[in-house]
């Protein structure tokens, strides 16, 4: 079985080389399987493809920016039988992958997701507005409209089968894309856990979230889907 790790960085320059060599390639190959990296190059305008590619990933270039965009494109070139995600900035635990991957082979799990709240946070890795009031609300929101259960619907470390990720009807292009994916998996039956993680700091590159209006995206398409355009 192989796996492939997909990691969209967008500015990352500094900190990507770090994230992609604290995947535990090793580790995973003596269980037996093979890995692949792949950094998808959300066409960023310093060094994060070189420093990515001489850290031994495969590396995409998507011209068009976005979380979504990125996140579909890697997916499409990935070829493993199982994914893992994560950010290219360091603050995912990806030296916990092994835990992920025994999830959905030796419990037959379909898509696996961290909990950073089940879990701990590093002190500043997230700001107070999103560790006490934005994500938990969001989160709260959705868990209601979509009759799930996430403990922590934001949480951008995740890992699913192929099999998982051909049954999500995946295509938003920003950051909804996260909340997106955690709907589809909820609707479509699939065998869903969470695993509780360490958050840690960023290790460099640049801030992308935008409180207001990502916390105002998630929340009109999680309205929109639920209720419809009118």
């Amino acid at each position: 079985m192989k796996v492939s790790f997909v990691i969209p960085a967008l500015n990352e320059e500094g900190v990507v080389g770090k994230t992609i060599r604290s995947i535990p390639v090793k580790e995973i190959e003596e269980a037996g399987y093979t890995v692949e990296i792949i950094v998808v190059n959300n066409n960023s305008t310093d060094n994060t493809a070189q420093e990515a590619s001489d850290a031994g990933a495969t590396v995409f270039l998507e011209e068009k920016r976005g979380y979504g965009n990125a996140y579909l494109r890697g997916f499409k070139e990935a070829t493993g039988d199982i994914i893992i995600m994560g950010d290219a900035d360091g603050t995912y635990p990806l030296e916990q992958s092994m835990d992920f991957i025994n999830y959905l082979v030796e419990d037959n799990c379909d898509f696996v997701i961290g909990s950073r709240f089940d879990g701990t946070i590093e002190d500043g890795a997230m700001p107070a507005l999103h560790q006490y009031i934005g994500n938990p609300l969001l989160t709260k929101m959705l868990n209601i409209l979509f009759h799930s259960d996430y403990s922590d619907t934001h949480c951008g470390m995740r890992a699913f089968t192929r099999e998982a990720l051909d049954k999500m009807d995946l295509k938003a292009p920003g950051m909804e894309f996260a909340i997106e994916m955690v709907i589809e998996a909820s609707e479509k039956g699939l065998h869903i856990k969470e695993v509780p993680i360490h958050y840690k700091k960023r290790g460099g590159g640049e801030a992308k979230l935008s409180s207001f209006d990502d916390g105002w995206r998630h929340v009109k398409y999680m309205l929109t889907r639920k209720f419809g355009k009118n």
